[in-house]
């Protein structure tokens, strides 16, 4: 039997894979197309997720690969099977085919859900920071909105002026626009992700070097 190469910590840090997230149930479809490492824990890939929908981070989150939940364990956990740490888990330890399909649920009471397939594992370019966008199709839904099917609800009721919710509900969506994405936030808070994890490898390298001397 083959030996599987053993790769250099370089290696490990470079290697990234295409994910496409899907807003379930959207239609037309809500999506994106990131370029994401490999080497990012599970909780660095719901900010990734949050980044590229433009969302605030303010509920619960939890990722479904097989029949393992991730997420952030909690007393009030009441699943049916076990969450494990998603701060303890790198993306690539759950890449096991060469391509991998994860639920992630957000707000349990809205009850977000996104469908995650990542691919093509392959070195990343030198030069380009990660995460990185690729494109995307119609802005993320405003969180507290009552899911997908509320988030619709409002959008007719807007649309609506005779429906006698119309001024309270145009007044809550403000100036939400359902089809543009604000690609200069996406980009902005993908840039601060992978300035943190530069931040790291560096630290871990300047570790390594006093080890090593």
């Amino acid at each position: 039997m083959a030996k599987t190469p053993v790769r250099s910590s370089a290696e490990r840090f470079n290697e990234v894979c295409t994910i496409r997230f899907e807003l379930r149930d959207s239609e037309p479809p809500i999506w994106r197309l990131v370029e994401v490492p490999t080497s990012v824990t599970l909780r660095v890939l719901h900010g990734v997720v949050q980044a590229v929908m433009d969302w605030r981070d303010y509920h619960l989150w939890e990722f479904t690969i097989g029949d393992k939940r991730y997420g952030i364990p909690s007393d009030e956990d009441f699943g049916d099977t076990p969450l494990t740490d998603g701060e303890n888990v790198r993306l690539r330890d759950v890449l096991r085919r060469p391509e991998v399909e994860i639920d992630y649920t957000y707000d349990f009471g809205d009850n977000w859900k996104i469908r995650l397939v990542a691919t093509d594992i392959r070195q990343g370019e030198a030069g380009v920071s990660y995460p990185h966008y690729v494109g995307g199709e119609r802005n993320g839904p405003p969180e507290d909105c009552g899911g997908i099917y509320g988030f619709y609800d409002k959008l007719e009721i807007r649309r609506d002026r005779r429906h006698r919710d119309h001024k309270d509900v145009s007044r809550w969506l403000g100036d939400y626009d359902p089809v543009k994405i604000d690609t200069f936030r996406i980009r902005y808070f993908l840039g601060q992700i992978a300035k943190r994890r530069k931040a790291g490898r560096a630290s871990w390298a300047t570790r390594e070097a006093r080890h090593d001397g």
